[in-house]
């Protein structure tokens, strides 16, 4: 069988083709048969009613479907691809976290063993849309997700943490949705970075379709990814097995806002049990949007880790030494570099009546020599004032 334009036989993709259709994604099951047999032989398999009861039955009557040859076409004149393990730009360093977990779906995970409904298994392939290399795009990026039903505040935070991620050279990924995710999308669009939206449908397919201009935004520079192929309707379903590839292809995920309940917080946790970095960003205590946010924060066992800026996401998910964080400012004041006993004499001084340097030395507790070698240089920062009988604090209305 010859080799198509990516260097992969073609029986290879088309047969990929056929299984990204054929079953829906999140088996381990299936992986596995496809992992050992190979695309090809599986497919073969499952087409004849030859492969394993289990794995058959996940096929069903999808198994006498073939259009493979017609989603490779539709997926191409809109501009797409797809995106098989045997292509060179296949994240395979980010997704090797699902390889792991689907080949050990025992293994303990943050102290506790992991429920096998909620093992986390490599994409058999990846529709895509957009020019850039699947690959490149994701190596350094950060997922940003959060409610639909969004605050003002929330879609605010996360534009400005996709933007300023973008000025950093990082890549937003998002599931394109109203709310939160729109916004991560636009603000990553307005630092005139990359995003990707990863869908729970076809390529081909805007959704929602209120998002359709903003998608074409996206793919001047980024991508949309999806397992499933041209055509596929959004079901409720694949939006939480959708959920686990933000969380693979991503070095960590950050919740802006969040219910209590909410596929957010399950991207959190997909993250977390690969191994990725954990993040929220604090909300107000009266908000129901904040709840799950904070309920992340409040986990003593396996607690996100609190964010409020672009830099501090880069600081938690870059590489040793990588994009540390200078400490916040703090706003500045001429007592700061006072002495301790300028410090005593300038507390001792009234606000109303001035006192003597004599007064001054009995109520700041040092020697009146002292309290006239520091008198000057409160003077010269205008914190003191010679009222003709005494000294006093200068007041606040006065010019300093």
């Amino acid at each position: 069988m010859t080799a198509d334009q990516g260097g992969v036989p073609a029986d290879v993709r088309l047969a990929r083709a056929w299984l990204s259709r054929a079953v829906e994604p999140g088996s381990v099951a299936m992986w596995q048969f496809v992992t050992e047999a190979g695309p090809v032989v599986a497919a073969a398999a499952l087409r004849a009613g030859r492969a394993p009861r289990a794995v058959q039955a996940l096929v069903g009557a999808r198994a006498q479907e073939d259009v493979s040859l017609d989603d490779l076409a539709r997926v191409q004149r809109s501009g797409g691809r797809l995106v098989v393990p045997e292509d060179d730009e296949w994240p395979a360093a980010a997704l090797h976290c699902l390889t792991l977990t689907a080949t050990q779906p025992q293994a303990d995970v943050g102290g506790r063993p992991l429920d096998r409904t909620r093992v986390l298994v490599p994409p058999l392939a990846l529709w895509v849309r957009g020019d850039r290399p699947l690959d490149d795009l994701v190596d350094r990026s950060v997922a940003l997700v959060g409610s639909r039903a969004s605050t003002a505040y929330g879609e605010h935070v996360a534009a400005e943490l996709a933007h300023g991620l973008g000025e950093r050279g990082w890549t937003t990924v998002s599931g394109g949705a109203f709310g939160i995710d729109a916004a991560a999308h636009r603000g990553s669009l307005a630092a005139g970075a990359p995003t990707v939206v990863v869908l729970a449908c076809g390529v081909d397919r805007a959704y929602p379709s209120g998002h359709s201009a903003l998608f074409t935004r996206v793919l001047d520079d980024g991508l949309l990814v999806s397992e499933w192929p041209p055509g596929c309707a959004p079901l409720r379903h694949r939006f939480l097995v959708r959920n686990r590839l933000i969380a693979a292809l991503t070095r960590g995920t950050v919740v802006v806002e969040a219910a209590a309940r909410s596929g957010a917080q399950a991207t959190a946790h997909r993250a977390r049990d690969l191994g990725r970095s954990v993040m929220a960003v604090p909300g107000p205590v009266t908000s129901a949007m904040s709840v799950g946010c904070h309920q992340l924060l409040r986990d003593t066992e396996r607690g996100a880790r609190l964010v409020t800026s672009a830099a501090e996401v880069v600081e938690t998910v870059g590489r040793v030494g990588e994009g540390l964080t200078a400490p916040a400012d703090r706003p500045g004041s001429v007592r700061d570099s006072l002495s301790d006993v300028a410090r005593r004499v300038l507390d001792a001084c009234p606000v109303r009546l001035g006192v003597s340097p004599e007064r001054l030395a009995t109520v700041a507790g040092c020697e009146v020599l002292d309290v006239l070698r520091v008198l000057p240089a409160l003077e010269l920062h205008g914190l003191v004032e010679w009222t003709g009988t005494g000294w006093r604090v200068t007041p606040p209305s006065r010019d300093r």
